[in-house]
């Protein structure tokens, strides 16, 4: 039985803290609140006073921010398929995991992230995900 008494004994105290508001009857308006300022993510101070503020940047050839050695090598796919505009293309799509189709026709245009095919039969032109693509097949 004594040790239930003496248990009360190892419960923390609480100290309240007195408000931060005048009591009643005055008003507070947000002017006089201060806060702290958020932070901006921007470093600021005598150590950082010294950096320029003007940085280079490199230029960029495009508007998807792909240099122009990105699309005309031949070492990326997009630069290999521009040297082959205009000749008939045999091109197979993985849809997928585990599905194949493909598309046949005449290639129009290559761009960052497409490519554009004539179909042989309608004649229409047919836009198509650059990622998907598995196989292309040219014809000489």
């Amino acid at each position: 039985m004594n040790n239930y008494m003496k248990q009360n004994q190892y419960l923390p105290t609480y100290q309240y803290m007195q408000p931060m508001y005048p009591q009643s009857g005055t008003s507070v308006s947000p002017s006089t609140a201060s806060m702290p300022p958020l932070p901006t993510g921007y470093p600021s101070g005598s150590a950082f006073a010294s950096i320029p503020s003007q940085v280079q940047q490199t230029p960029v050839s495009d508007s998807m921010g792909l240099s122009s050695e990105t699309i005309d090598s031949v070492a990326y796919t997009q630069g290999y398929l521009k040297r082959h505009i205009g000749e008939r293309v045999k091109v197979e799509f993985l849809i997928g995991t585990n599905m194949l189709i493909d598309r046949e026709g005449t290639l129009v245009d290559v761009g960052a992230s497409y490519i554009v095919i004539r179909e042989t039969e309608t004649d229409d032109l047919l836009l198509a995900d650059m990622y998907s693509i598995k196989f292309v097949r040219f014809y000489y």
